[in-house]
């Protein structure tokens, strides 16, 4: 398909802006609806302020964040937990720790989610150029903006990840650009991959794209029968490999060191943590997000069959890796969402192309229903890429920031806290009291208490799963099932309280136990403490007015969305 080079596009642009009333400058623009679609899938169909705090990780990036901003250095060693204390810890997303806890400070909450609101707005409205100015359609650009939103809303959280997705947007508009010629564009990667490294440790996700054109370079020069064509793509590699030797040294330049990369290949690498934390277990094919992901998935594979049919390895190379990443690890699907969504678009625009051609050999009917989309295309791109102020975007936006820290929210959906259906909200005054000291819970809600008791309390364990290691998490989880040799756990820790959901299966051999009392129960978290000799069994301070829950045994039901459910 010839497209209009960018002097024809800005020319054109500029004719038709100035025969343009005034107030089409403010009109809304199908870029704007990219940047608010994000808000439509929060509020309308996910569960607002509270999707982005559905993971009590942002607790301890925030305490983290406050940590370094007090003491005027990255922590090494372990702050939060009184199981390992001492031991070395990689604050590797520090960066974003600082932010998150800027934001924390200057609003609470309400700051931390509206800054993760905005960031996944701009990661939308610059995904939708990038697919735009690959497919050259505005309306096919939009529909397949909405399927990639809809992929990346399952791991919507107000975590550093979320600059992952921006950057991977960054990278492939820098990418897409060079591939078509102006590879001096490339200049701008190994900066970024430095603020990257220290944001996020997904940094790594710039040597999978740059990876992608490279071998795709190699693959035409092996498959290219003519001399002068093969060493061209040869002398084209120069630039790209220069990038990824750049781009590679930059990512040592970060508070640890070389031992940053060791820690997180180590990470990766381990089988057992991959196996035990649900974000990383493959998708769910009955969770709604499948809706956006099986059209995505389908997409690609067509797409990827058209660029090799072409030549653009690069392209296939992005879509299909990506999809591979995306079904062993379900909090990979925002990043095939990304990778692939530019690609899939471009298909798109190309088979109405081929249809619009009346030779096409495709029925009559379907080549003029192609050619008269085409045809109002044409006209919609001329008032469409008009330039123009954004207040369509930015009010919006921060009309959702306003009723976010309003003293009383006009919707649930605005209350910027942790859902105390899901969280002990109601035990933190009791697990404040003197009378306690180790306390055991569930790794999601040592997040929660991190967040909410320190530097008063530590904790057993929280969701820094990297930090921990498999001997610690198994005799965790053993503990958390009640395997053999669990008291034991508790004895060598000391633990004198601990703070569960009914719903475990812990939970219910504690209550039968004549070594625990229940001195709190409001059913959405019990807190047990070691009985006392002098203490007669069944004090109990409850929401549910003393009366004492069931104490049969249940099969045991883990809540920890991280390590044992599926994350939804």
């Amino acid at each position: 398909m010839l497209l209009p080079s960018p002097a024809m596009e800005r020319s054109t642009a500029v004719g038709t802006f100035e025969k343009t009333p005034a107030i089409a400058r403010v009109l809304p623009s199908l870029t704007d609806m990219a940047f608010l679609m994000p808000l439509a899938f929060l509020f309308m169909t996910l569960n607002g302020a509270r999707t982005l705090l559905g993971d009590a990780d942002t607790g301890w990036h925030i305490r983290t964040g406050q940590w370094i901003l007090a003491h005027g250095r990255v922590p090494n060693i372990d702050i939060f937990s009184f199981s390992r204390p001492g031991e070395p810890w990689f604050a590797w997303e520090w960066l974003s720790d600082i932010l998150l806890a800027l934001l924390h400070n200057a609003g609470g909450l309400p700051a931390v989610v509206f800054g993760s609101i905005a960031l996944i707005c701009v990661t939308s409205a610059a995904l939708f150029r990038l697919i735009r100015r690959l497919c050259g359609n505005s309306l096919v650009a939009i529909a397949v903006t909405l399927l990639a939103t809809g992929g990346c809303a399952v791991h919507w959280l107000a975590r550093p990840h979320l600059f992952t997705l921006l950057f991977l947007v960054c990278a492939l508009h820098v990418t897409t650009r060079a591939a078509a010629g102006r590879t001096i564009l490339l200049g701008w990667l190994p900066p970024m991959t430095l603020l990257w490294t220290n944001l996020h440790g997904g940094f790594f996700v710039i040597f999978l794209v740059l990876f992608c054109y490279i071998a795709s370079l190699l693959l035409n020069a092996a498959i290219e029968r003519e001399a002068a064509l093969r060493a061209g793509y040869l002398a084209a590699l120069k630039p790209w490999l220069a990038t990824f030797a750049a781009c590679l040294a930059v990512t040592f330049i970060n508070p640890y060191g070389w031992q940053l990369h060791k820690h997180l290949a180590e990470y990766i690498a381990d089988p057992y943590q991959l196996q035990h934390i649900a974000e990383f277990q493959s998708m769910n094919f009955h969770a709604p997000v499948v809706i956006f992901f099986e059209p995505l998935m389908v997409l690609a594979f067509l797409t990827a069959m058209w660029d090799v049919r072409n030549r653009r390895f690069a392209d296939c190379f992005l879509s299909l890796g990506f999809l591979h990443l995306s079904l062993i690890a379900q909090r990979n699907v925002p990043l095939f969402a990304v990778a692939a969504s530019p690609f899939i678009a471009r298909g798109i625009v190309g088979l109405i192309e081929s249809a619009a051609v009346k030779n096409s050999g495709l029925a009559q009917w379907i080549a003029r229903y192609a050619a008269s989309f085409r045809a109002g295309c044409a006209s919609f791109e001329q008032t469409d890429r008009l330039w123009r102020v954004h207040f369509a975007s930015v009010m919006p936006l921060l009309a959702v920031g306003a009723l976010l820290i309003a003293p009383r929210p006009a919707s649930a959906k605005f209350v910027s806290t942790y859902d105390p259906a899901a969280y002990p909200e109601k035990a933190i005054p009791l697990l404040l009291s003197s009378e306690t000291h180790h306390i055991f819970t569930d790794d999601e809600w040592g997040d929660y208490l991190v967040f909410n008791l320190y530097p008063s309390k530590l904790v057993f364990v929280d969701g820094r799963s990297d930090f921990y290691g498999d001997e610690f998490d198994e005799k965790y989880l053993d503990l958390l099932n009640v395997k053999y040799g669990w008291e034991k756990t508790l004895d060598r820790y000391d633990i004198d309280t601990i703070l569960l959901s009914p719903k475990l299966a812990l939970a219910s051999t504690l209550k039968i136990s004549r070594e625990w009392l229940v001195v709190y129960d409001d059913g959405v978290a019990v807190v047990f403490r070691r009985a006392e000799p002098s203490r007669v069994p069944g004090s109990l301070v409850s929401s549910n007015e003393g009366k004492i829950r069931d104490r049969v045994i249940t099969k045991t039901i883990t809540r920890d969305r991280r390590i044992t459910q599926p994350t939804t």
